[in-house]
């Protein structure tokens, strides 16, 4: 077990033999490390904190903290972490509420920049990309495969949809739909499809056509939600992807960041 001579390790933390604890770290008590992930100098993770296998954690990040909620008391929260995630310099990661859930909850194969902030009770799911600064208040849902520009600032309570694109200093006040590009020109909204995102993920043309024939429903009829529902019914008929962004509205209960 690679541990630098400087890092402070509690003596009830659980260490998996193969992972890496850099100079000056410190480990705290109910902290459970998984394999082969590395810890940079500096780090601090409170407890009860668990990581899974392959993470990095680099220099001066700070995971399982306490919660930054005025009605924290010090319960055993805890917060949860999944494999191969990489957490840049500085980032921050809460524990989660017993007003909330009671765990903050990050998935598999993410990336947090510098600066990057996870609140709690939030839950973030897998191959997420938070660019620098880029924040979530408390009980944010993050779907997989979204990506957060730099320095957007989420408001708490709200759902970033599966494949969402958001530009850089944008304000979250509503849902961010699934599959959209959204940014903060002028107002904070869905501009249009996140094609070339969804490209890269390997989405047919097919896909992003029926996707891009939803987005023309939604800026046609974003003053009116019972004829814009009614309209994507028959392209949702023929698009799971479509299915999914229009149950995605139905479910919202914050409203939306609309086309």
């Amino acid at each position: 077990m690679p541990i630098h001579p400087t890092a402070v390790v509690d003596e009830a933390a659980s260490v998996h033999a193969t992972a890496e604890i850099g100079p000056y770290a410190i480990v705290g008590v109910n902290v459970t490390i998984g394999a082969r992930t590395v810890v940079g100098a500096h780090a601090v993770i409170e407890g009860p904190t668990t990581l899974g296998e392959d993470n990095r954690v680099s220099a001066l990040a700070a995971l399982g903290g306490p919660p930054q909620d005025l009605k924290y008391k010090g319960e055993p929260t805890t917060l949860v972490i999944g494999h191969r995630n990489s957490f840049r310099e500085f980032c921050t990661m809460h524990r989660g509420t017993v007003t909330g859930h009671g765990t903050t909850i990050i998935g598999d194969d993410n990336l947090f920049m510098a600066y990057a902030h996870v609140a709690h009770d939030c839950v973030v799911g897998n191959r997420t990309v938070f660019a620098n600064g880029a924040s979530l208040a408390g009980h944010c849902v993050v779907g997989d495969d979204a990506v957060l520009g730099a320095f957007a600032g989420v408001r708490q309570f709200l759902r970033i949809g599966r494949h969402a694109f958001i530009g850089a200093f944008a304000g979250i006040n509503h849902d961010i739909l699934p599959f959209l590009w959204s940014s903060s020109d002028r107002d904070v909204r869905a501009w249009k499809v996140n094609s070339v995102g969804l490209e890269r993920k390997g989405f047919s043309k097919e896909r992003v056509a029926a996707l891009q024939k939803a987005y023309r429903i939604l800026h046609r009829h974003r003053h009116d939600r019972a004829a814009m529902m009614a309209a994507l019914e028959p392209v949702a008929a023929a698009s799971d992807d479509v299915k999914m962004l229009r149950d995605f509205i139905a479910e919202s209960k914050q409203g939306i960041h609309g086309a």
